[in-house]
């Protein structure tokens, strides 16, 4: 068998809340026309996704698609790092944070044609104590909201946006102390963001200049204010315009040490972790070979957002018509 021409497809058939069903057939069907001989496998719990990639770099295949949501790229990507392995995303979860900074279509379908254009580029990934990420890091009141949204039974938008409103009424801002680019200050912040990609998911961009192919991280310090102030930078976090709020401190660094007064919740990708009370991030620049668009689209405050709103509700109405 020549691996080159191999392809592993990595299904999490419980994330999200769309159907799966017909995904893995389309798949090997779509990659053979390609030329491609795919292997489908599915996960059933946390640390599949890691232990198949792994057997795909093992066996030396082409590349592994991983159909799921952040935390499903997440665990495929983390092992694929530093590897001749390529990521092909494919979004299939709630928020789709990394396929959304790349242009990658959000229906499943269409997502193979970005495979199909072979296009592959080195991207940054970071770590934080050696847990690697590949959109957004992030301590404070976002932590707490993926901690709590990650024990509901159900997922998607109207959930996190429940669980975002219950922990914002008692949520007290913490200080933290922060060193990059050889400077230590201290913030009283409500969220510290550590950012490869621009986005939490499902549009929510907290740092809409953040590349990740540029080899910095992009920080993003929310400081507490009003509940005015709040619903402003909430504002501002769907129209692309959160960098230029005056509640907001950003930055950019290779690395970013942050520190805490004890341990506590933490969110890599969305997924919620305790962490101790002091973090190092590190920038791994072109450390991971991803399929991305050939087509770069620029961000643009507000058309972006409303565009991609727009596309989202046009797979939405496609789906309603594949299922009948």
């Amino acid at each position: 068998m020549n691996r080159n021409r191999q392809i592993m497809l990595i299904i999490n058939p419980i994330s999200g809340t769309g159907n799966k069903r017909g995904l893995a057939e389309f798949a090997v069907k779509r990659m053979s026309q390609l030329g491609y001989d795919t292997d489908v496998l599915f996960t059933t719990g946390r640390g599949d996704a890691t232990r198949f990639a792994k057997e795909a770099i093992s066996k030396n295949y082409y590349a592994v698609l991983a159909a799921g949501g952040d935390g499903t790229i997440n665990e495929t990507a983390a092992a694929l790092c530093d590897s001749n392995v390529v990521l092909g995303i494919i979004p299939a979860g709630s928020g789709n944070g990394f396929a959304r900074h790349l242009n990658i279509p959000i229906d499943p379908i269409q997502s193979f044609e970005i495979i199909a254009e072979n296009n592959v580029t080195d991207c940054d990934y970071c770590t934080v104590n050696g847990f690697p990420f590949f959109c957004t890091f992030g301590v404070g009141f976002d932590a707490t909201v993926s901690e709590k949204f990650a024990k509901q039974n159900k997922r998607g938008k109207f959930m996190y946006v429940k669980s975002a409103f219950s922990e914002f009424i008692n949520y007290a801002p913490q200080t933290y102390v922060i060193t990059a680019n050889g400077k230590t200050f201290t913030e009283k912040a409500f969220i510290v963001a550590c950012c490869n990609a621009s986005q939490y998911g499902n549009n929510a961009y907290i740092a809409p200049r953040a590349s990740i192919t540029d080899g910095l991280i992009d920080v993003t310090i929310v400081h507490s204010g009003t509940p005015l102030d709040a619903a402003m930078v909430g504002v501002d976090l769907f129209t692309g315009y959160i960098d230029r709020n005056t509640m907001i401190h950003t930055f950019r660094a290779p690395a970013v040490t942050i520190s805490r007064t004890s341990e506590g919740p933490v969110h890599l990708d969305g997924e919620p972790l305790i962490m101790p009370h002091e973090m190092s991030v590190e920038c791994h620049h072109k450390g991971l070979k991803v399929f991305i668009p050939k087509k770069d689209i620029p961000f643009r405050p507000i058309i972006t957002p409303i565009n991609s709103m727009w596309s989202d509700f046009k797979i939405a109405i496609s789906n309603i018509f594949r299922k009948q």
